[in-house]
């Protein structure tokens, strides 16, 4: 006995050397920073099952929570602050209590009794102090370590329901005691698995006993020679085992995102997963919740059947590639909304496109009119596998088909879009006589990401509303003042299909059509759900818009909708200082401190293209009107009335039922319910889908090239030339 202390303290002195330094002897030494970071570094690889054996030579060391300078950082309640280092053949545990107790009441090192050797003593606080330096010199294992949760120990007796009950709690056992193991046996009577470490013991076995219907564990080797898993995985950490972990969570948030998903996986378990496993693990947790995504394209013809049934006179139509039956395309357009646009909304159409976000690709595309006070007015919905020419041209003939058994004569009406390839020729094949314009909020996203200049764009903006030739070619000047290049890239493209000044159609001042940027967070909330789920999404802010919008304008008390009412109003007021000039009966000459205007009230037009553009008298007009007697309220176009307002959301759009009752409907001989549809064969990779399209390159423009200023070569700039000084 006396030998082996001596070897001992031999040991320790040795250590003490290699260290270089002495941290003295007192009761009041004061370890440092230093030995926090060292202290820090140190990592636990001996895994829980060790430490319940009482290995040899095992060494408790209670620090007290003194020994963490502040700027450590806190640690987390579920870790164990727990230490380990290796001496030859052996391995010891040093564990930091965090009672808060003053350092020198806890500096006490315990040496537990040795059982080969019968050693049993207490040491001091200088023996402490070199096992410290011991414990430094020795080589750092990284960390990966929480608290076993003794909640998941298994145990002889245990019992369980089925095999499957068994299988999850062997698998959960080993994720939260940080081993793996690989199933030996496993069938509908016995399950057996072991340690996947070479060599190790741990073995447990169950089985179903004859007339028992519960699983039982037989046998069960606790120790564990392995040490644990040293990587930061777990074999065991299965998509499905994801799932059931985060299931309550999605539930509480389904907005909850892979990344924090990851996160709380890797704080309650110490497990580092892949982003692809949290995204799949969350699929199939909100496949449960939302119901499946496959399944809902199945369902898609009693859905069409459905909306045709609660909203007589819609349009609902599905598409299956008829070689395969896969999904290809789906048409829904309401007849509150049919019925609105023709009669009371503005012939004026704005396209646009959202990617969805659900499990299979696909796009949603819009087709939305606009109402008399500038709101928007959606028509049709048409979901694609992909955005293609031959899928654009499909939904503007739908479209067209639509109108056409709606309407007497088609009306004359105006795109807007951002002139997609496909879009420009789906819109010359199907409404020939319409006008096809840009929308401004694309060719001003384009103009920006070319010059990347504000005031450019604002002076773009202003060229756009100029209202005479005249203004907007000031307008040009002053950008081609500031940037010769930018004012070539808008020359290229014709103005007549941005420009107000130049523009060809009936647009009543609006200049955009960017319909999803409009719509904003509810209708990219809407394109990650299921297809049918997306659709009565939709349906249901339309019916709710339709509501809200008839009380609404119930209250009004006008003879125009708000916005109207104002201009006009702003008109009269600036019109009470013009004077107004007879010709005849319809001509008139106005006179204002801006000049001198033509009025023509038989046509409705001004020299300033103002009532024309925007459908109203400007205040050109309202003076010529006002001197002759004349109503200026006669004289605005009808959809800016309150009475048409009201006629354009008097429809309603009833609920579509639940589909678990679709099937008493569609069991009626319904040839819909035999049409079988398959949902998409792409699926969406895990990650962040593209949410702009790539510009188009079809203006008839050249790309501007770069060229740089010091050697007078294109392709780079003189920040990154490389030619000799």
């Amino acid at each position: 006995m006396q030998r082996m202390m001596e070897n001992r303290d031999l040991n320790l002195e040795y250590s003490h050397q290699q260290l270089g330094f002495d941290l003295g002897h007192s009761n009041d030494f004061d370890l440092g920073n230093t030995v926090v970071h060292e202290l820090q570094s140190f990592s636990l690889q001996q895994n829980h099952h060790d430490v319940n054996n009482n290995r040899n030579n095992q060494i408790v060391l209670d620090l007290g929570q003194n020994l963490y300078p502040e700027h450590c950082g806190s640690v987390d309640d579920e870790q164990d602050h727990s230490l380990g280092w290796g001496d030859d053949n052996e391995l010891g545990i040093v564990v930091v209590s965090d009672n808060g107790n003053d350092f020198q009441q806890n500096s006490e090192l315990v040496v537990y009794e040795n059982q080969e050797m019968g050693l049993e003593a207490a040491a001091t606080n200088d023996d402490m102090v070199q096992q410290h330096q011991l414990l430094l010199t020795s080589p750092v294992v990284q960390s990966r370590e929480l608290a076993p949760n003794p909640n998941y120990e298994l145990a002889l007796g245990h019992e369980f329901s089925d095999v499957k009950s068994c299988r999850r709690a062997v698998r959960d056992a080993a994720i939260a005691l940080h081993f793996e193991i690989q199933t030996v046996k496993s069938d509908k009577t016995r399950f057996t698995a072991k340690c996947a470490s070479e060599g190790c013991p741990w073995r447990v076995h169950a089985a179903k006993l004859p007339g028992v219907p519960t699983f039982t564990i037989r046998t069960i080797n606790e120790g564990h020679t392995c040490g644990g898993i040293t990587h930061l995985g777990h074999h065991q950490a299965s998509v499905q085992w994801i799932a059931n972990t985060v299931e309550q969570r999605l539930r509480e948030n389904p907005e909850c995102k892979p990344k924090d998903i990851l996160e709380e996986i890797h704080r309650a378990h110490g497990i580092t997963l892949s982003y692809k496993q949290a995204w799949r693990g969350k699929e199939r947790v909100m496949a449960a919740v939302r119901g499946s995504f496959g399944e809902e394209y199945r369902l898609l013809p009693k859905y069409c059947d459905q909306i045709k049934q609660t909203n007589p006179g819609s349009i609902a139509s599905v598409y299956g590639n008829p070689l395969d039956s896969c999904f290809q395309r789906l048409f829904v357009s309401f007849q509150a909304s049919i019925f609105g646009f023709v009669n009371s909304c503005r012939p004026l159409l704005g396209l646009d496109r959202t990617l969805l976000k659900s499990k299979y690709l696909g796009t949603l595309l819009f087709a939305t009119g606009f109402d008399g006070d500038g709101a928007l007015f959606p028509l049709a919905f048409g979901v694609v596998d992909e955005e293609s020419d031959d899928n654009w041209m499909w939904f503007l003939s739908e479209l067209h088909n639509l109108l056409e058994a709606n309407t007497e004569n088609m009306p004359m009406l105006t795109f807007l879009s951002d002139r997609h390839k496909g879009i420009v020729d789906g819109v010359e094949a199907n409404f020939p006589t319409a006008f096809h314009g840009f929308c401004m909020r694309y060719l001003s996203d384009c103009f920006r990401k070319e010059f990347n200049n504000t005031i450019l764009v604002n002076l773009l903006w202003e060229a756009s509303w100029a209202l005479t030739v005249f203004e907007f070619d000031a307008k040009i000047m002053e950008i081609e003042k500031i940037a010769q290049d930018a004012a070539r890239w808008i020359r290229e493209i014709p103005p007549r299909l941005w420009a107000t000044a130049h523009f060809q159609g009936s647009r009543s001042a609006q200049l955009t059509a960017n319909i999803v940027e409009s719509l904003n967070s509810w209708i990219t909330e809407a394109s990650g759900l299921p297809v049918i789920q997306m659709m009565e999404c939709i349906r249901r802010k339309l019916m709710t818009w339709f509501n809200e919008r008839r009380e609404t304008s119930m209250q009004w008390t006008t003879i125009l909708v708000p916005s109207s009412e104002r201009r006009v109003a702003e008109a009269l007021e600036r019109a009470c200082s013009y004077q107004a000039l007879r010709a005849n009966e319809a001509e008139f000459q106005v006179i204002s401190h801006e000049g001198t205007n033509i009025v023509n009230i038989r046509s409705r037009c001004c020299s300033c293209n103002g009532w024309q553009h925007y459908g109203l008298p400007c205040a050109h007009a309202v003076a010529a009107l006002l001197s002759c007697g004349q109503n200026v309220h006669r004289f605005t176009e009808s959809c800016f009335t309150v009475t048409t307002y009201r006629k354009a959301y008097s429809q309603t759009l009833h609920p579509v039922p639940d589909k678990t009752l679709w099937k008493e409907s569609s069991e009626n001989g319904d040839p819909a319910a035999e049409v079988l549809i398959k949902p998409p064969k792409s699926l969406r990779p895990p990650g962040r889908p593209r949410k702009k399209r790539a510009l188009t390159e079809d203006h008839g423009r050249v790309k501007r090239v770069v060229r740089c200023s010091r050697c007078n070569q294109t392709g780079h700039f003189r920040s990154t030339c490389a030619a000799p000084m």
